[in-house]
Parts: C-alpha cells; sequence; structure tokens
C-alpha cells in the first residue's frame, strides 16, 4: 500500500513558512536597530539633540534586536515542530527520494546566521 506524500509537503511547506516567517522578522529588526543610527546622523547633522538622539538609537537598537531574536526563535521552533511531526508521520508517507533534514538544517542554519548577526549589533 502506497502512503500520501501530499501530507509530508505540506508539513514542509508550513516549516518554510515559518522560515520565511522568521527571516521577514529579523530583516525588520536590523532595518529598525540601523534607524537609530540613522536618526543619531539626522541629528549630528543638524548641530542639536545629540544626547536625545543618543537615547533614540539605543532603544532603535534594542528593539531592532529583540526582533532578530523573535525571528530566530521563529525558525528554531518552527523546524523543531516539522521534526516532531515528521517524526509521527507512518513511512509509507515519507518519499524515500527525500530526507527531511535538509528544510530543517536550512532552518536551523538561518537561526544561527541570525544570531551571529544579534550579537554584531549587541557589540
Amino acid at each position: 500500500m502506497s502512503g500520501d506524500p501530499r501530507v509530508f509537503f505540506a508539513a514542509e511547506r508550513t516549516l518554510l513558512a515559518w522560515v520565511r516567517t522568521g527571516l521577514t522578522v529579523m530583516a525588520f529588526g536590523f532595518v529598525v536597530a540601523r534607524f537609530g543610527l540613522f536618526l543619531r546622523l539626522v541629528a549630528t547633522q543638524q548641530g542639536h539633540g545629540i544626547p536625545e538622539a543618543e537615547l533614540h538609537n539605543r532603544l532603535s537598537n534594542v528593539v531592532g534586536i529583540a526582533l532578530m531574536l523573535i525571528g530566530v526563535a521563529c525558525m528554531i521552533l518552527g523546524a523543531f515542530q516539522h521534526r516532531s511531526y515528521v517524526a509521527t508521520l507512518p513511512a509509507a508517507d515519507v518519499p524515500r527520494s527525500h530526507q527531511a533534514i535538509y528544510p530543517t538544517m536550512l532552518a536551523i542554519v538561518l537561526a544561527a546566521m541570525g544570531l551571529v548577526l544579534a550579537v554584531y549589533l549587541a557589540v
């Protein structure tokens, strides 16, 4: 009896949707973190509000790093959820020509790169 691989591929599409969401949140976090630097540069050029601009820069950096960490969490949690769900599928539903580890590793590698970027922004 042959299984239905559509269930497996639906789970894989769900994982990739979590990866896309995590990448989007991480990118937004990076933009927010760098926007504070932009505000500080504008204040410096205009010659006023340097302490206030520094406060905005720090706040923007903290919010941006938090968003990046949320994006990392999305990818890691999605990867673990995918692995636990695929483990419950009958062997007939998982195509023999497909390795479930590849999309999971993609999520983990991208999450690790996000962590490195968050640490870079924090330092």
